[in-house]
């Protein structure tokens, strides 16, 4: 498996606030949709997103113990690849939150809390660019 944190995405309470806090920081929001917002820093991604919605994503309780409402993601190339990772962390000691499964943007994804209760999720998003080293590209808004 490749090194690479794609997407660091924030649980958010209020998702209108959240934007324009961000905004207000002087970051610009790259792509947006169905109340998501991605900013592009350098190879990885921020993105903002509602706590619950979140959550549920990861296949867990918003209330759930040890949740911060944060998930780091790994992006990979192919469906393949999100089956091999997701068996990987499985055989050693992650707690498989969300098999994986077609996703509603039409990619391919699974989530893991690791041994310490960090939350992954496992994607292959085929709307976004993936470069060699595992960086991710967004599309134009």
């Amino acid at each position: 498996m490749q090194q690479s944190v794609s997407l660091v995405t924030l649980g958010v309470a209020d998702y209108e606030r959240a934007k324009r806090f961000y905004e207000a920081l002087g970051w610009s929001v790259a792509w947006e949709a169905d109340e998501t917002s991605f900013f592009q820093a350098n190879g990885v991604v921020l993105v903002l997103w509602g706590r619950e919605k979140l959550a549920a994503d990861m296949g867990i309780s918003d209330e759930s113990e040890g949740w911060g409402g944060i998930a780091l993601a790994h992006n990979v190339a192919s469906r393949d690849e999100v089956q091999d990772v997701i068996e990987l962390a499985r055989a050693n000691g992650a707690e498989v939150t969300r098999e994986p499964s077609q996703t509603f943007y039409g990619g391919y994804a699974g989530a893991f809390r690791d041994p310490d209760g960090h939350t992954w999720e496992i994607a292959h998003n085929p709307g976004f660019g993936l470069t060699n080293d595992g960086s991710v590209t967004l599309p134009a808004n």
